[in-house]
């Protein structure tokens, strides 16, 4: 879990993600990333950095109207400490059954979300964790440029003024082969996926794609990801890419020119021209 607790400090710096006082529901699905985020944050809680509380939330959407046995997961929470709540829907029936829909994800998508949303607020929580990855997010990115025409992601921190709620993803920065050798190490069980049409999505073709790419181009993830930082999409820059509007012209656009990097950096540039100047006025 180390490497894991390394991107989640990383990404709590770089995003803002936590402060103290926070009560956090995390998402759990019973899956390899969501049971890994459970750990991380709790392992995470106890270094005492910041003072917050956990609460793990799990949507059951009862495929074929047959509850999922989730003893596992709360078996898992009960050893770490951490509160656990199931959440039994009809979303796999809607969805499935009532709607009968030929592209069911995004429907099953926004029904989960706002769920989710839902159980956050009557738990008292301020803030939504999911488990999404640093290869979910380049999967996205790539399926809204390719599918979509666009240029966007899901943010790593969101705030949702109708529910007053943040929604974070704390492991934004590890890649999901840290998170399978994690898991591997740490989680007693993993629930498989019951959805009807899991491993047969858009998504799985997009996991593909990349994968052919990074074969045959060493580092594909690597600079789709840094070009996602470099243009700040969507937030994704953090701290240290900051937009520099002031630069927003055709001959700039898209050039590292209209970027400032780092809050260090330009602390430490100020520093050397202040001293520069010390030095013309003495005569040095």
């Amino acid at each position: 879990m180390q490497k894991i607790l390394g991107y989640l400090r990383r990404a709590v710096h770089e995003y803002d993600l936590i402060q103290n006082g926070d009560r956090i529901a995390v998402g759990v699905s019973g899956g390899k990333d969501s049971l890994v985020l459970l750990r991380a944050l709790r392992d995470f809680q106890r270094f005492g950095l910041y003072d917050y509380e956990l609460v793990a939330v799990t949507l059951d959407l009862q495929f074929d109207g047959i509850p999922t046995d989730y003893s596992p997961v709360e078996q898992y929470c009960a050893q770490l400490g951490v509160p656990y709540h199931i959440l039994r829907t009809q979303i796999g029936s809607i969805v499935f059954e009532s709607r009968k829909e030929t592209h069911p994800c995004s429907l099953c998508a926004k029904m989960r979300r706002g769920a989710l949303h839902d159980a956050t607020r009557e738990l008292g929580c301020n803030k939504l964790a999911l488990g999404h990855h640093n290869d979910d997010a380049l999967e996205t990115f790539l399926m809204n440029l390719f599918i979509e025409g666009r240029i966007g992601c899901y943010a790593p921190k969101s705030y949702l003024s109708r529910k007053d709620i943040t929604m974070i993803r704390p492991l934004s920065f590890a890649p999901e082969r840290e998170i399978r050798r994690a898991a591997k190490a740490n989680v007693p069980e993993i629930i498989c996926s019951r959805c009807p049409v899991d491993g047969h999505t858009s998504r799985e073709t997009m996991k593909d794609f990349i994968r052919a790419q990074e074969k045959e181009n060493a580092g594909f993830k690597t600079r789709v990801f840094g070009a996602m930082r470099r243009a700040n999409v969507d937030g994704w820059g953090g701290l240290t890419y900051h937009r520099n509007l002031s630069a927003d012209d055709p001959e700039t656009n898209g050039k590292p020119s209209r970027f400032y990097i780092m809050d260090e950096q330009r602390k430490n540039q100020s520093a050397d021209t202040a001293g520069e100047r010390q030095n013309a006025d003495t005569g040095n």
